[in-house]
């Protein structure tokens, strides 16, 4: 059967919440084998990238692939740990598996809890599904784009997720805790010159993301390198919460791109803000 075919059946509404659940067990199967090495002395090596990689990456993306390859619909997978197809095949697809089996390497090898499993189903050029996973709180986000379902689940429950409109001062603003530079850092100024000192908050992996779908900051600018598995999943579950993933030109965030690496992007709570203002002209 083709992928074509296999994918007309996520048009209902019960299939598309059936296979959220599904991502989620999957997910969660991954928390345990992450947590499992975490709790022991960790050891890395370096990839050609110069990224780490340790033990609990490749078992979770194992956990994570074995689990897809027995969903229905049966799609490619694509993993930072795993091959990248050609171009021209994945041109083809219609809908992939994108992960992330461990977003936050260096944050885990701090062991400071900020590191995330990262799980999306891509439609054409688009996160619909997302599923983030943060093993060391034992807590998932998830967003169904489709239905603007979004979700927190954790020991005190399900919560839903909404991203705040913007209160019009002084903005929340997420960076990354090792990513910054000249061009961030005139952006903040101009900022800070219009709508008031912003408050800052460092975070770690695609909690960055989810901090936006839960109501707690207004804006996450990435003007580093980023890999497409890095935001899928918590794009789609900031879509789903109301929030938005823009490039500078404006056009939200898209997948399946030739180079699996993204532009630099601003994400939104408040779409209606006018925020890309304030990264043009560096």
């Amino acid at each position: 059967m083709s992928v074509t075919t296999e994918i007309e059946g996520l048009h209902s509404a019960t299939d598309r919440a059936r296979l959220l659940e599904e991502m989620v067990v999957l997910v969660r199967a991954a928390h345990v084998e992450i947590m499992r090495v975490y709790a022991r002395p960790i050891e890395s090596q370096l990839k050609a990238d110069q990224s780490p990689l340790t033990e609990a990456d490749l078992a979770s993306h194992r956990v994570l692939t074995a689990g897809l390859e027995q969903l229905s619909p049966r799609l490619p997978i694509v993993s930072e740990e795993g091959g990248l197809a050609d171009t021209a095949e994945r041109a083809t697809w219609p809908a992939y598996w994108l992960i992330d089996p461990l977003d936050g390497t260096k944050e885990f090898l701090a062991k400071n809890g900020e590191f995330t499993v990262n799980l999306a189903l891509i439609e054409g050029s688009r996160p619909t599904l997302g599923v983030v996973g943060v093993p060391a709180r034992d807590q998932v986000f998830v967003g169904d784009v489709s239905s603007g379902l979004a979700r927190r689940r954790d020991a005190d429950g399900d919560h839903a997720l909404r991203a705040r409109p913007y209160s019009g001062s002084r903005p929340t603003v997420v960076a990354s805790r090792r990513h910054g530079g000249e061009h961030l850092e005139g952006a903040l100024k101009r900022i800070e010159q219009q709508e008031g000192a912003p408050d800052l908050r460092n975070v770690g992996s695609a909690l960055k993301l989810c901090l936006l779908a839960e109501g707690e900051a207004d804006l996450y600018p990435r003007l580093a390198p980023t890999s497409e598995w890095d935001t899928a999943a918590a794009q789609a579950v900031l879509e789903a919460a109301g929030g938005a993933v823009l490039q500078l030109g404006g056009t939200p965030l898209t997948y399946n791109k030739d180079n699996i690496l993204n532009p630099e992007f601003v994400a939104v709570a408040d779409p209606q803000a006018d925020w890309l203002r304030y990264f043009s002209g560096n």
